[in-house]
């Protein structure tokens, strides 16, 4: 492989290197905050479960409940996108591993 094609691969190879830190910093945050959600969506699940009076379940769905579960939902899309985009940009480097692993080992020059 021509030097000039292996530096401008290894140069790309470092950009996506870098947007992959970038995601799993966002991923780990994303997961962080879906912990602390999961949490509150499950407890206040189980107090509206355990509790008999309905304008307290309403009090809490309306005050608790539901905007835990709507953030929950909204989180774990995020994570399902940035697992995507992980799973994507890993593919990058890896077509970039192999295509300059195949050329060197073969000494194969691309016209």
């Amino acid at each position: 492989m021509e030097e000039h094609v292996k530096k401008s691969l290894d140069e790309w190879k470092q950009e996506i290197d870098e947007l992959l830190n970038d995601i799993d910093k966002q991923y780990e945050e994303v997961k962080r905050e879906l912990q602390i959600y999961s949490y509150k969506f499950s407890i206040t699940k189980q107090v509206i479960q355990s509790t008999i009076n309905e304008d307290i379940i309403h009090s809490i769905r309306e005050l608790y409940h539901a905007p835990f579960e709507k953030r929950f939902n909204q989180l774990k899309e995020e994570i399902t996108d940035l697992e995507e985009k992980k799973k994507v940009f890993q593919m990058f480097i890896d077509k970039i591993d192999k295509v300059k692993g195949k050329r060197e080992e073969r000494g194969y020059e691309p016209v």
